[in-house]
């Protein structure tokens, strides 16, 4: 698959999820076989005032890459100032996403993210700014409309695709219903076949043969997966597996489970301050042992844990409790 000038080795994606897909989550899921990677948002007027937090999410390493920055905001001069300022001369860095999809308030009430898609007009001039500007391929990433009275997301991606955007992402919800219910896959087939830039499709999938039946039942160029990947980065490889040679590989087993939780605690720490590093981990190994036996009691033992030492020590402890030598 080919977004713009950039070759992807396949077409399953990690999806930009805020406090999860940072960089040492984005390395496994590379190492998982993710064909393309994403950060987590960042603020377009951060980056224009240089703020320090907004650097930080932008570190990037070589063994994510490709990948994709994807930035947030509404202004399309500060947008296009910060594709010509900052990003352009990033090599480490290969698609610019802009955000059109985050449903949280605090995004939405100061006009980003999904309340952009009340506004067609401001989203072609946002896409037309940056491409004007970028000499990295821009792609945008929407949702099904604000809500059930405002299903725009063809408008929206025919917008996209003639103001120069290279590549849609749509999640199937509107932003009304954030996370609930189930996703529309009608509408990712919809704008497939309105568009003839590539697409890619997002929401409820959670197993391999649910990325497999978006791209049968959507016709999809590529797929991205969100919340189906927490505490399961196997999921890319089990679904490259699934899609390109029609192979069901096993899932992991609760050990490799807990080494993956190890190894991420490695490398998390590696990147960030022991106390923040440990307190992130705690939400990933909640995920990573989701469904073992005494999950329960795990989660709210590892609660109340702030040094890495400690955490190791438990995590072996609990392995040692479920599969005994």
């Amino acid at each position: 698959m080919k977004i713009g000038n950039i070759t992807l080795d396949n077409n399953v994606f990690l999806a930009p999820m805020a406090g999860i897909s940072d960089m040492s989550y984005r390395i496994i899921c590379k190492e998982m076989g993710a064909g393309l990677v994403y950060t987590e948002m960042v603020s377009s007027k951060g980056l224009y005032y240089n703020d320090e937090k907004t650097e930080r999410l932008m570190r990037v390493s070589e063994g994510e890459r490709p990948i994709s920055l994807q930035v947030f905001g509404s202004d399309p001069d500060i947008m296009s100032k910060v594709v010509y300022e900052h990003l352009n001369n990033r090599e480490d860095i290969d698609i610019i996403d802009i955000n059109m999809g985050c449903p949280t308030p605090k995004i939405v009430k100061n006009g980003d993210g999904s309340a952009l898609m009340k506004n067609p007009n401001l989203v072609g001039k946002i896409i037309k700014a940056m491409v004007k500007v970028s000499n990295k391929p821009v792609t945008f990433k929407i949702r099904k409309g604000w809500d059930d009275n405002s299903i725009n997301a063809i408008e929206i991606a025919k917008i996209g695709e003639q103001s120069g955007g290279a590549a849609v992402a749509i999640h199937g919800r509107t932003r009304e219903e954030f996370y609930s219910g189930t996703a529309d896959w009608n509408i990712i087939k919809n704008v497939k076949e309105q568009v003839s830039i590539p697409v890619i499709g997002n929401g409820d999938i959670f197993t391999p043969e649910d990325g497999k039946k978006m791209i049968e039942y959507t016709g999809c160029d590529g797929i991205m997966i969100g919340r189906g990947c927490r505490g399961n980065p196997w999921i890319f490889k089990r679904t490259v597996g699934l899609i390109k040679d029609n192979k069901s590989l096993p899932e992991p087993s609760n050990k490799e489970r807990i080494e993956m939780a190890l190894k991420h605690l490695d490398m998390i720490t590696s990147i960030k301050k022991e106390f923040v590093a440990v307190k992130e981990m705690r939400k990933h190994i909640a995920w990573y042992i989701k469904g073992m036996k005494y999950s329960a009691e795990m989660r709210n033992n590892i609660n109340s844990i702030s040094e890495k030492s400690e955490l190791v020590d438990v995590l072996n402890q609990y392995l040692e409790k479920i599969e005994p030598n």
